[in-house]
């Protein structure tokens, strides 16, 4: 069984594109992945695939308040899932792509399964890394995705060979994009006025401390 799992090495700076469509096959065949992002390696899956989000859920062992985050490969796909006023798309615009998750008020788009219970409020991200960007086009479509954090860690897992022995045999694909550090993200909450820094991760903050 723990062999049962692809393992893919896609170029960090230069992502093979028949790598990249044999990776997206797997999101939309129900795969559970493990990929490279700019802040961490993450758990991801297709959205509105509930099977998947229930394995992603029982390998981080996290309840139905946990956060998750749509991954998305630009502003204009943002605007689908997200409720965002002019000044709230003007400090995306200059932060990303970038090491930043934002938590916005969620549209009628986003399945009610993946909000959080007591506020329609979804995190929204769009990560800088070639092999996401790429993966992202090749879905034409968000990532729902969560930080490969382990029960009872404080930091992301960052090993690709630890990867495989720990969860191998609990997902479909793994991605070795290299090192991506093992930092998560920084996440803003802008349903607040003023926006508020709800996480401290690798985003810098001092935009959000004027």
């Amino acid at each position: 069984m723990a062999s049962s799992h692809q393992f893919l090495e896609i170029h960090p700076q230069d992502p093979q594109a028949r790598l990249i469509q044999r990776a997206a096959a797997v999101f939309e065949s129900g795969g559970v992945v493990v990929y490279p992002t700019d802040s961490s390696y993450a758990l991801g899956c297709q959205l509105g695939d509930k099977a998947a989000l229930d394995r992603i859920r029982m390998i981080r062992r996290i309840d139905d308040n946990h956060h998750f985050t749509l991954v998305c490969r630009d502003l204009s796909e943002i605007a689908t899932y997200a409720r965002i006023d002019n000044h709230g798309y003007r400090q995306l615009k200059s932060l990303t792509p970038g090491p930043y998750t934002f938590i916005f008020q969620a549209t009628k788009q986003v399945p009610r399964r993946l909000l959080h219970p007591k506020r329609r409020a979804i995190g929204i991200r769009v990560p800088g890394t070639p092999i996401t960007q790429a993966l992202l086009t090749e879905l034409d479509q968000p990532i729902l995705s969560t930080t490969l954090i382990m029960p009872g860690d404080e930091e992301p897992m960052d090993d690709v060979l630890e990867i495989r022995e720990t969860i191998g045999h609990c997902v479909d694909l793994i991605i070795d994009g290299g090192i991506c550090g093992n930092q998560p993200t920084t996440v803003v909450d802008m349903t607040q006025d003023p926006p508020a820094v709800v996480r401290e991760g690798k985003g810098d903050m001092r935009v959000f401390q004027q």
